[in-house]
């Protein structure tokens, strides 16, 4: 866990995450992705602590934007290709630390933004050397994961205001 659980940034990925995984394509090319109402109420309590949002994944898609526009995320980039440098931008923006920053990843291209930030998770079905590399969550992407996630980063934040 985070030395310093002071997080005020909590950065995910979509697919895998947020999502199962599973991209749905009908026949005329549209595409279908779900989401836990669970983990919109996960967000949606982090945002309610004060905590900023972001979500960074290598995909674009529109279901993404509609998804983040609904939970009042501001802070979507898609099509990245290196996490961590937009993860650098929004420690700048915030004026925050690496320590203040936690991140939810699945899969090896959540990897070095998992490595460089103070806090990671991902769910129980990432892949084994991301579930190396963070704190493995009991629930699997797109099932949860990320309440999970929100819940634990909360009473990490929690404990920390009590002790100081």
């Amino acid at each position: 866990m985070s030395r310093n659980r002071d997080i005020q940034l909590v950065c995910m990925d979509v697919d895998g995450t947020l999502t199962d995984g599973r991209i749905y394509i009908g026949p005329q090319g549209e595409a279908v992705k779900a989401f836990d109402v669970k983990d919109g109420q996960g967000i949606k309590l982090l945002q309610a602590a004060g905590i900023t949002v972001a979500v960074i994944t290598a995909r674009r898609s529109e279901i993404v934007e509609n998804r983040c526009r609904e939970l009042g995320i501001t802070e979507v980039y898609q099509q990245v290709g290196d996490k961590v440098a937009i993860i650098r931008e929004l420690e700048k923006k915030y004026r925050l630390n690496r320590e203040q920053v936690a991140y939810i990843g699945d899969d090896l291209g959540d990897l070095s933004a998992m490595e460089y930030t103070g806090l990671a998770f991902c769910p129980a079905d990432a892949v084994e050397s991301v579930r190396q590399a963070a704190n493995v969550l009991s629930r699997n992407g797109g099932r949860g994961a990320v309440r999970q996630a929100a819940e634990r980063i909360l009473e990490l934040c929690a404990a920390q205001s009590g002790r100081e």
